[in-house]
């Protein structure tokens, strides 16, 4: 699995730009699956056929990552450009990109005013993005423009890597690893039931593949497969965030403060129990952070019971997420034991 997590952080999907790891889950499991189909909105579904009397159940999982879009070509060739997706503007400064043209990717480092030259009040504050620039090494707007055009998205450039202790580093873990444990479920269970494994687009401004492509499948019970945030290191209370790496899956009981889901009783018991029975370490959360696809899911037609389980990953919206491929294959177990009890 870990090859295919490198993989799957490597490519570029910004939201609204997901079809690279599109194209990589329909390669994945066109084997192992009965049928897969790509929808209006973007959305890849997948289906393991059981029994046609059978429950109908929906692994979602996000595809899209945050990112930038070109706004702007200054006179001097200089590239203004937009968040896309909840970004920390520290995050941004000094990273090197990828533009992505209809000729191919290129090249960019993002830069600012030299600190060397900023006031002591500049340099207590974090620069805003707004202040910040691409630069391509054009030398004029009409040499850019030839290069880029206005529109075109903008994804993080880093590596892959493996740490210690079974953990990884990388850009876009949120969600490739909802990604990969969607995959990998599909590919290992065997059961009765109809299993719709979907990798969903623009998650990360709106939850929006979820709503379509839940209203189209409407099963009868769903989960949304994400991260969820790491609270195991400095400057975090443990109140804060409880999940911690290493300690296997975590089943969110709720998030938002309510706001977004509040997991269905029955799908909190069928995951708890499995995860008892079968000796899978499980962590529970009550988050009043962000939210998942869940969210959108759950309000679908007449209302889908549905639930979330997540990894806990370090340093989430950044390109130095940390997760643990052991918690990986933990939630990987717990989804294949589950689905295969019913």
């Amino acid at each position: 699995m870990k090859e295919l997590m490198k993989k799957l952080s490597q490519l570029p999907g910004i939201s609204g730009f997901e079809s690279e790891v599109v194209n990589l889950i329909e390669s994945e499991l066109k084997d192992h699956v009965d049928h897969i189909e790509k929808d209006r909105m973007g959305n890849i579904i997948a289906l393991k056929k059981g029994k046609p009397e059978s429950p109908k159940v929906m692994l979602a999982a996000h595809m899209d990552e945050i990112g930038l879009m070109v706004r702007h070509i200054d006179k001097k060739g200089f590239i203004k450009f937009s968040k896309i997706g909840g970004i920390n503007d520290q995050m941004v400064l000094n990273q090197m990109v990828y533009i992505h043209t209809k000729k191919g990717p290129l090249i960019g480092v993002i830069g600012s005013k030299p600190p060397h030259r900023m006031k002591a009040a500049e340099k207590k504050k974090i620069t805003s993005y707004e202040d910040m620039f691409i630069d391509i090494g054009a030398t004029s707007k009409k040499e850019a423009e030839e290069l880029i055009e206005i529109g075109d998205p903008i994804t993080f450039k880093h590596d892959f890597f493996e740490l210690p202790n079974s953990l990884v580093t990388g850009k876009a873990l949120d969600n490739r690893v909802g990604c990969l444990i969607m995959m990998e479920t599909l590919k290992r269970v065997n059961c009765d039931i109809n299993i719709y494994g979907v990798g969903t687009v623009q998650e990360e401004v709106g939850l929006k593949g979820a709503k379509t492509s839940a209203f189209k499948i409407n099963p009868d019970f769903a989960l949304a497969l994400d991260v969820t945030i790491a609270g195991d290191h400095p400057g975090m209370k443990e109140d804060e965030a409880p999940a911690k790496i290493g300690k296997g899956p975590a089943i969110i009981l709720t998030d938002a403060s309510g706001r977004g889901i509040i997991t269905h009783p029955k799908i909190k018991e069928w995951l708890i129990t499995t995860a008892k029975e079968e000796e899978i370490p499980v962590q529970l959360e009550v988050s009043e952070g962000g939210t998942t696809d869940a969210t959108a899911i759950h309000l679908t037609r007449e209302g889908i019971p549905s639930g979330v389980v997540s990894v806990p990953t370090r340093y989430i919206h950044t390109t130095v997420s940390i997760a643990s491929m052991e918690d990986i294959e933990n939630t990987v177990n717990l989804l294949v034991k589950a689905l295969e009890c019913l």
